[in-house]
């Protein structure tokens, strides 16, 4: 076998998955361990090295065929060194990832930030497949977003692109603090912590909802809640769609994407949060910014970490 095979390694707190792509960005063969953080960045370096060998050689292809393999990290990368800076949720400071993968593993290594990394998988072998300018935004306990220009990522000058999250839209008579230090972004809106923040606002306001029967309110509750007609959700659902739209408007005039991709947990609400986001993107965005250009659902669901970490090899 002459075909070259790439590796993505998605390195998470509590689990490391790594995969084989092909050159298309098929996602051929996986494998899962535990990350046990804990024991240190040394063991954990070790670790991702067993656990590539071993999907290798559970997969039909040979060592020889690795090109190459491409890890996402949450954190704070030094992104051209492959240097770890801090990963908050692994605990890890200051390792060189790049150098130590590449002596372990004799083959060439890339690394990047997860959301980077998820959202070249979505433009790779996902929803915006074929398509070579897209940004992608992913809605989970907060907001990922990344860049795609020509098939690349977009990295910025200090590997800060891409933070969509952390745009500030929400007025300053609306905002509240974010965890990154600002106020007003995209995050306290629109992510699932935000919308179970909003949830929470509401009962305690002796709003009347179904939600106020809720113990320990969920952003699927929340979505649940609205498709059932209840109006304090749809009004919550409504605003985290709304700054969303807008964020999307702003981007639109500065990076002109083809395609928006929406993933994430919240991201599996559906039409209740992609009718209005639509909407509000059609209404704020000039129209030959909006021309042609559509919002979609992500389609790898976890797997994007993956495919997006092979994809920095090509």
């Amino acid at each position: 076998m002459s075909e070259k095979i790439y590796v993505g390694v998605d390195l998470g707190g509590t689990a490391i998955k790594v995969g084989i792509c092909d050159a298309e960005g098929n996602l051929k063969q996986t494998y899962e361990g535990p990350t046990k953080a804990e024991e240190g960045a040394e063991a954990g370096m070790e670790r991702i090295a067993q656990y590539v060998r071993t999907v290798v050689e559970q997969s039909p292809y040979q060592w020889e065929q690795v090109a190459g393999v491409g890890a996402g990290i949450a954190g704070f990368l030094d992104i051209p060194k492959g240097f770890i800076k801090f990963s908050n949720n692994l605990g890890w400071r200051n390792i060189h990832a790049k150098q130590i993968l590449e002596q372990k593993l004799g083959v060439p290594v890339q690394i990047n930030n997860d959301a980077n990394v998820a959202a070249l998988g979505e433009a790779w072998g996902g929803a915006g497949k074929g398509i070579p300018n897209c940004v992608a935004y992913t809605l989970g306990t907060g907001v990922g977003g990344g860049i795609i220009i020509g098939g690349r990522i977009y990295e910025g000058f200090g590997g800060m692109a891409g933070e969509l999250g952390h745009v500030s839209i929400v007025p300053d008579l609306e905002a509240i603090n974010c965890t990154c230090g600002q106020k007003g972004c995209l995050e306290t809106v629109s992510s699932a912590t935000g919308i179970v923040r909003m949830a929470k606002d509401a009962v305690e306001r002796g709003d009347r909802t179904s939600l106020a029967l809720i113990e320990n309110i969920t952003a699927k509750d929340v979505f649940d809640a609205g498709k059932a007609g209840d109006e304090v959700a749809l009004r919550i659902i409504n605003r985290a769609a709304y700054y969303l739209g807008r964020s999307m408007a702003s981007i639109a005039v500065v990076v002109n994407p083809q395609r928006f991709i929406v993933g994430g947990g919240v991201s599996k609400a559906g039409d209740i949060l992609f009718d209005p986001i639509r909407e509000i993107f059609k209404k704020y965005t000039p129209e030959h910014a909006q021309t042609g250009v559509d919002i979609v659902p992500a389609t790898l669901g976890n797997n994007a970490g993956i495919v997006g970490a092979a994809g920095l090899l090509l």
